[in-house]
């Protein structure tokens, strides 16, 4: 029920923001009500009228409310000049709160900077003892005035304080998204253009000794293209912020049931993939089957490319607590950048797993030949198995 409600409110924020105008006009209807009540009640026939005249002349001290985030000092000026008219001529019904000035000066508080804030310091240091001056002269009413003006700005510069730590968490989410985005594309990209290389380097070699290999290779580049544009399709889809005009599914990120896929068409490259799985096979949230897909994917593709490798092996270790991933080759090895942890794709699956509470290391393989990669997932244990 808190967060339903706690939702609501976000979006009502973000429509206001969308229209300060009305936000405004509606804060200077509703300082409007308040001014007009003590026109509404009866009067004792000793205080001054209520009249038509000072009830205009009142509502002259709200309408600059409706221009406070624009000129905010200014309207401050107007708002005062037109109270101190309005006590020095009709002085009509006296306001519980000063309620025009107190908006003004909120405003500034949140809006405007340091030397404007100071001058309108300045500027109350004089106003609010001529203003009780003029009204009662009793020290009981100008310590209630400095005490409601002081809020007032305490309350704008906090709101100015809790927008900025919005912003600077808004940035940090962008920053994160595009990060999590350039990963998503490299891993993709690298990939599909990784394995399509070799299969395309292998496939004038095919078309003179087995043609049945060469077309086989050539088909095997048409579907690594397309199943990158598709991920990529449905990748970027979900920026459109909703926009499903063009009728793509938005379906989810790949995860675990895509992992023998994604072994056939490194098979399809030439080399031998293998996969193993151990422990208690079971269900994982989507945003881990996506993670151990992607580690998965960029530790094939480094040894696509890099490691000159006949065959690579998949494992999966399911445990109690935690997944392990373990993907090795027998090829060449770590080259001298690698070994020192560079390297985007390693850099990646780090991140990767480091999102999730886990680790990733790379290096050597066993007994000091290949590579290895060496991941391990925290797992909410579960009681729900699932068949191999």
């Amino acid at each position: 029920m808190c967060g339903r409600l706690r939702g609501e409110w976000e979006r009502v924020r973000g429509r206001a923001a969308a229209r300060p105008l009305l936000v405004d006009l509606g804060i200077a209807l509703l300082v409007q009500g308040a001014m007009t009540m003590p026109f509404l009640v009866p009067r004792d026939p000793a205080l001054p009228p209520a009249t038509w005249g000072a009830y205009g002349l009142s509502s002259l001290t709200v309408l600059p409310l409706v221009w406070r985030r624009r000129a905010p000092l200014t309207v401050l000026f107007a708002v005062l000049a037109a109270n101190a008219l309005y006590r020095l001529t009709l002085d009509g019904p006296g306001q519980p709160l000063p309620y025009t000035g107190l908006v003004a000066v909120y405003t500034i508080a949140a809006l405007s900077p340091a030397p404007r804030r100071l001058l309108t310091g300045l500027v109350l240091l004089v106003a609010v003892p001529a203003g009780v001056w003029l009204n009662t002269r009793s020290a009981r009413e100008l310590t209630f005035s400095c005490f409601v003006f002081a809020a007032a700005y305490v309350f704008g510069r906090l709101t100015d304080a809790r927008q900025r730590a919005h912003r600077v968490e808004a940035e940090r989410a962008a920053a994160r998204e595009r990060a999590r985005i350039a990963r998503e594309m490299h891993d993709i990209l690298s990939h599909a253009v990784s394995l399509m290389i070799v299969q395309a380097e292998a496939g004038p070699v095919a078309v003179r000794a087995a043609p049945e290999r060469a077309e086989a290779a050539f088909d095997a580049i048409s579907a690594t293209g397309r199943d990158a544009m598709a991920q990529l399709r449905r990748m970027l889809g979900v920026l459109r912020d909703g926009d499903e005009s063009d009728g793509s599914p938005r379906t989810p990120q790949p995860g675990l049931a895509e992992l023998p896929a994604l072994l056939d068409r490194v098979r399809d490259s030439g080399l031998d993939a293998r996969h193993r799985a151990a422990g208690r096979v079971r269900p994982v949230p989507e945003g881990v089957g996506a993670t151990v897909y992607r580690i998965v994917q960029e530790a094939l593709t480094n040894t696509v490319r890099h490691a000159c490798a006949r065959t690579v092996t998949v494992e999966l270790d399911w445990e109690e607590e935690e997944l392990g991933i373990r993907v090795t080759d027998d090829g060449c090895g770590p080259r001298p950048a690698a070994g020192r942890g560079g390297g985007h794709g390693l850099v990646g699956m780090r991140e990767r797993a480091a999102a999730h509470g886990g680790t990733a290391v790379a290096g050597i393989g066993p007994d000091g030949r290949g590579f290895e990669v060496r991941v391990r997932l925290p797992l909410a244990p579960a009681a729900t198995e699932v068949a191999r």
